[in-house]
């Protein structure tokens, strides 16, 4: 696959920066033809509760493999990487520091542990910052890669509907 970087651009909106975010991105997605890749999550994940939309996405195959490791039993479908492209509006960058603490996010809300407490019923810490970014106006966020610095990924909280993000899908099958 072409591994081009996404283009991010700054612009501010209701006194926090946000950014705008252009280009191919990467989803792992079940093999099954029946599953549509861009349904989104369905089950609890970092910056989502089970049954609310999000759709993650890495800005390279490379973060789509780092990111399934902590995901090592997701459900019973083998699963392939996609290509897709993406031009998202209003999404706060968590890889910015100076942005995070104008916006009271603490950043290690977002990067703490959040499965076990999540399975045993509680709310991680990560919940309340998406609730926080949306009462921003965040559509999204960009979240660097714990396992692998300087990779990063994009979680949607929208998209495919007017003013979200616009997600379609390059490519369905991997490459030969």
């Amino acid at each position: 696959m072409n591994d081009q970087s996404p283009t991010i651009s700054k612009t501010v909106l209701a006194a926090h920066s946000l950014v705008s975010v252009q280009g191919r991105f990467y989803r792992a997605v079940p093999s099954n033809p029946n599953i549509d890749p861009l349904r989104g999550s369905r089950g609890a994940g970092r910056y989502s509760r089970a049954g609310q939309s999000s759709l993650y996405l890495s800005a390279s195959a490379d973060g789509v493999s780092v990111a399934m490791q902590a995901h090592p039993n997701q459900n019973s479908y083998e699963r392939i990487t996609i290509a897709l492209e993406v031009a998202a509006p209003a999404i706060f960058d968590l890889r910015d520091i100076d942005a995070c603490r104008a916006a009271g996010i603490d950043r290690n809300d977002a990067f703490a542990p959040w499965q076990e407490i999540a399975i045993s019923g509680g709310t991680p810490a990560s919940w309340h910052v998406r609730d926080r970014l949306e009462t921003l106006g965040a559509r999204g966020l960009l979240d660097p890669s714990r396992q692998s610095p300087g990779l990063w990924h994009l979680c949607l909280f929208e998209w495919n509907k007017p003013g979200a993000a616009t997600v379609k899908v390059l490519q369905l099958q991997p490459p030969n």
